[in-house]
């Protein structure tokens, strides 16, 4: 480092020496030169205007003599010719063996009255000269200053000039050496500083006290330290009090990278997965179980919570994951279900065996009533007895049937054959088999809509559907006198709906309707025969097809029950023989 730094400055001085000797040359030098240049000619004018008047005045020497004494005495070469422009004197040259300077620059000023000059070289001595020409009486007095002078004090002040850059070249070597071994060492305690923090010693730090542009970086590199320690203190601590939580959770708890690696799992986890859940491993490896698979894929490419039911995981064991979205990653969550739905399979299979046994029972019973009905005679009490014990055996009949069909729907046992079938189908079907019903009880059954979209669904555990809410709005909202079907495309999804224009339901029955056994009007329910199981039986067969289910309604504006399903997948075309 201290050989970049030393270069860097060295060449930063260079630089700047460099461009103050240009400066100086071509800025200053050249200046200085053209003052130089215009002294010497107002010197020479006012040599050239003396040696005019001596050449007047003097009567007792010749005009070489005048000429030669003037040429002394200015340091310069002069002459004198008459107004044709031949040479009558010339200190340097014979005037016989001169030509004729009429047509010289500065003579034919002078010849006009006025003081002329010009810069050339003589070809008579061959040499850059400034000419002066003052015009007398009957020609012109000239003298020329050679201006090899110039050049030569010129040729000292660059001398001089290259002597101080010399100069100012080894004191530049000698400060940029200084300069770089004082900032190569001030830096090199930078960086060995950062060093120590990239490391991971972020307790590391450095002592500056200068107030420049490095100390100003050393300080900020400090607090910047401080507050990384600082903050990684408090990361860890949560760190600790994260892990400490997870692990004291019974559910099974892993994180997964975007790479569907092991990043973390708690101590339920590790259990569960008997010891393949180490960090860095593909999850493949610690949960065996396409639909725990599916669930994290889902939540690492689509960035959404994901569900879905575990049962391969563990021999015997059901879960229900929870895979979330997270910075780099995925967390799951896996909550045992295998006693709830242990207790949950005791229960439809003790509804469904109970259930089964009072069939037979109630069958006997409703035959011999309805038998022992018709041997009585009209008017007699008895009868009135038998056609209670009638009616309430076709209730509990009806009862027992509808638990046999919620135990096989809630348990699967109902095996559902989907296909891809028309929503106006559905409709329609319902519809026709239905509207006697409805036109018994006094209402109107129409279609209010349909779509000609293709769901997936099984016809006849769809028309169960429709039949029990059709049946719903039939007993409780006939004081409305119709009811209307309808099916709409919703996205990937066709939504069908009951709508009825009775009484309706207030909202705080909404939630509940759907449950197995709640009534709003109870009294109302039994008056009507309904057995108080339609509605679940509605909601677990749309959810086995996918589906979903709910109720709106408004008091004094009727009621609308509505449940979705899956459009049916499109088929690809199968190319035609060529």
């Amino acid at each position: 480092m201290t050989r970049r730094i030393f270069f860097k400055l060295l060449g930063a001085f260079l630089l700047v020496i460099l461009a103050g000797t240009v400066t100086l040359d071509f800025a200053i030098r050249r200046a200085w030169e053209a003052s130089l240049h215009q002294e010497i000619e107002r010197a020479l004018v006012e040599k050239t205007r003396l040696f005019a008047g001596r050449v007047q005045s003097d009567k007792s020497h010749t005009m070489q003599e005048v000429a030669d004494d003037a040429g002394r005495q200015a340091q310069a070469r002069a002459t004198i010719i008459d107004s044709s422009g031949r040479v009558l004197a010339d200190s340097e040259a014979d005037p016989a063996g001169m030509e004729n300077h009429a047509t010289r620059p500065e003579f034919a000023a002078a010849l006009k009255g006025e003081v002329g000059s010009s810069v050339r070289l003589s070809h008579t001595v061959h040499v850059n000269l400034l000419y002066v020409a003052v015009p007398i009486p009957g020609g012109a007095v000239r003298l020329a200053y050679p201006l090899a002078a110039i050049e030569q004090t010129t040729a000292q002040v660059r001398s001089a000039l290259l002597q101080g850059s010399v100069l100012a070249l080894a004191v530049a070597l000698l400060l940029a050496s200084l300069a770089a071994l004082s900032v190569s060492r001030r830096l090199n305690r930078i960086v060995g500083f950062a060093e120590r923090v990239a490391a991971g010693d972020l307790s590391a730090r450095i002592a500056e006290g200068s107030l420049d542009e490095i100390g100003q970086v050393a300080a900020a590199l400090d607090r910047t330290a401080r507050r990384l320690e600082d903050a990684f203190h408090e990361v860890e601590t949560r760190r600790q009090q994260m892990e400490t939580l997870l692990n004291s959770m019974h559910e099974p708890v892993i994180a997964v990278s975007s790479e569907r690696t092991v990043q973390w799992a708690n101590g339920a986890m590790e259990r569960l997965a008997a010891g393949r859940a180490r960090a860095q491993a593909p999850v493949v490896e610690a949960v065996r179980d396409p639909d725990f698979l599916a669930a994290i894929t889902a939540a690492l490419e689509k960035r959404e919570i994901s569900t879905a039911r575990v049962r391969s995981a563990v021999p015997g064991r059901v879960f229900d994951v929870t895979a979330a979205p997270m910075s780099g990653g995925a967390v799951a969550v896996l909550h045992d279900l295998t006693e709830i739905e242990r207790v949950e399979k005791t229960r439809r299979d003790f509804i469904a065996n109970v259930s089964h046994e009072l069939r037979t029972p109630l069958t006997s019973i409703q035959g011999y009533a309805e038998t022992l009905y018709e041997t009585l005679q009209n008017g007699s009490g008895a009868r009135e007895f038998v056609e209670v014990i009638r009616k309430n055996a076709e209730r509990m009949a009806r009862l027992t049937e509808d638990l046999l069909t919620l135990a096989r729907v809630e348990s699967g046992e109902q095996k559902l054959e989907f296909a891809a079938v028309p929503a106006r189908e559905l409709l329609e079907d319902a519809a026709r088999d239905l509207r006697e019903t409805a036109r018994n009880r006094g209402l109107e059954l129409s279609i209010a809509e349909s779509s000609d979209t293709a769901v997936r669904a099984d016809p006849d555990a769809i028309h169960q559907v429709l039949a029990n809410l059709i049946d719903n709005a039939g007993k409780y909202a006939a004081a409305g006198g119709r009811i209307e079907l309808g099916a709409r495309a919703a996205g990937a999804a066709v939504e069908f709906y009951v709508r009825d224009f009775g009484p309706g339901i207030a909202s705080d029955h909404l939630p509940r309707l759907f449950e197995r056994f709640y009534r709003v009007d109870k009294a109302r329910s039994v008056e009507a025969g309904g057995t108080g199981l339609g509605l679940a039986i509605v909601k677990h067969i749309v959810l086995n097809h996918g589906g979903a289910v709910h109720a709106e309604s408004e008091l004094g504006h009727g009621c609308t029950f509505s449940f979705s399903l899956p459009v049916a997948a499109i088929p690809a075309a199968i190319p035609k023989p060529s």
